[in-house]
């Protein structure tokens, strides 16, 4: 059977990945001072105005303003902004229902992990590739001043029995100076962005392989003042780019006891380790939890019919290496440390920095 999937990836000045940027470095500040702290403060942008707003029970003294102004500016803002707060204190009923003894889920949720042999990072081919793009345009405008921070990436691939065998289209949008036509965009990307990335994969561009730059035209007006930009709205960007499913729940302001982030990062985990180690050539893992309680509601693991162990014998090996309470997925992967502000982009997984993505002996 052939078919074409797809996935997207969104560059760092993009303004719902600038949230998602600012309000991970705000985790990272409060957990920096105070690794107890309960964080869920989120941020929303337009033209030049800031707002920031949420829960934050922490010892931990934030100067918001001053962080997201950084990020701002190292983002390729030259303007000033007016940051507008509203802030206050978890929910006293939530947190009695969450520090505990144990770490108890923040809320009811379901997540999901997946993992697959087709790259080596055990990701989807498609959401890989849109984020090498991401990420090399992000290397190259930095060295310039007539390509700007917001850009996007798209990438086809034609699949014949669940084998990839050629890219049907590779689409990049990116802002840029007044200065520049569409000819010197074009060849500027596909020279310095688009050549060196799909150099690893040559083996699937076809004399059918569509290149398609900033098909709307001129992108000069970027960021927050062509668009509006709020958290948490890209997560199939974030997570597996439309391969496998998502719960529904983003990742970005949340700390460790919010099991939409840390649920979803070990169930990722898990199904990372069950492919590793050739169990299955594809797992996807769903968790379900219920705030204020220690365990999940309930586990599944699907492999596709790709498994080499039998399914009992699989969740045989979970139960006896694996625990999915919040308490342990947080102390395991040891979650209460600032690393949250590099996960904001070029998603969540498939990074080898980061702990859920480590293989357990």
């Amino acid at each position: 059977m052939i078919k074409i999937i797809t996935s997207e990836s969104v560059n760092i000045g993009h303004p719902d990945k600038t949230c998602d940027c600012i309000a991970d470095a705000f985790l990272d500040e409060a957990l920096s001072q105070d690794s107890n702290s309960q964080m869920a403060v989120e941020c929303a942008i337009k033209n030049d105005k800031l707002f920031i707003y949420g829960e934050a029970t922490t010892k931990a003294k934030i100067d918001y303003d001053t962080i997201a102004k950084n990020i701002l500016k190292e983002i390729g803002y030259s303007n000033d902004f007016t940051v507008i707060k509203e802030l206050s204190e978890q929910s006293p009923e939530i947190n009695q229902a969450v520090v505990k003894e144990k770490f108890c889920a923040n809320d009811q949720g379901i997540v999901y992990g997946y993992a697959t042999q087709e790259t080596k990072e055990l990701m989807p081919l498609p959401i890989m590739i849109a984020h090498k793009l991401m990420k090399k345009y992000d290397e190259f405008r930095r060295k310039t001043d007539t390509f700007f921070a917001d850009a996007k990436s798209q990438v086809s691939i034609i699949y014949n029995d669940n084998k990839a065998v050629e890219v049907s289209t590779i689409l990049v949008s990116v802002s840029h100076s007044e200065k520049l036509n569409t000819n010197s965009i074009r060849d500027a990307i596909i020279d310095n962005v688009i050549s060196p990335v799909m150099e690893e994969y040559t083996h699937l561009i076809g004399k059918n392989t569509q290149i398609i730059i900033n098909p709307s035209g001129k992108f000069t007006v970027w960021g927050s003042f062509g668009d509006s930009g709020c958290v948490g709205r890209k997560i199939v960007v974030d997570s597996y780019g439309g391969v496998g499913r998502v719960g529904g729940g983003c990742f970005s302001s949340k700390n460790a006891t919010k099991v939409d982030r840390s649920g979803a990062y070990y169930a990722r985990y898990v199904a990372k380790n069950i492919v590793a180690h050739g169990y299955a050539s594809e797992c996807e893992i769903q968790v379900a939890y219920g705030i204020g309680l220690a365990e999940p509601v309930s586990i599944c693991i699907e492999c596709f019919g790709t498994n080499t162990k039998s399914m009992s014998e699989l969740t045989k090996y979970v139960e006896q290496n694996f625990d999915f309470s919040p308490d342990n997925i947080i102390k395991e992967l040891d979650l209460l440390r600032p690393i949250y502000k590099a996960t904001a982009c070029y998603g969540h997984f498939g990074r080898s920095e980061f702990p859920w993505e480590q293989i357990k002996d």
